[in-house]
């Protein structure tokens, strides 16, 4: 075995530990949220607008 070989499993794994990570992570915001489609954890996203503060009109 040279010496790259461990380097290269070493690596793979990381990545795939990353991988993994952010799957799982996706999963249990979908699973927070009920759709698995989406991974956007807030509900209403894609409502109407809230009006400005009073004093931010440009």
């Amino acid at each position: 075995m040279s010496a790259g070989y461990p380097l290269l499993f070493l690596a793979l794994g990381t990545l795939g530990g990353i991988g993994f990570l952010a799957l799982a992570a996706r999963k249990q915001v979908a699973d927070l949220k009920n759709d698995p489609r989406r991974s956007n954890i807030i509900k209403d996203h894609g409502g109407t607008p809230r009006p400005n503060m009073p004093g931010t009109e440009h």
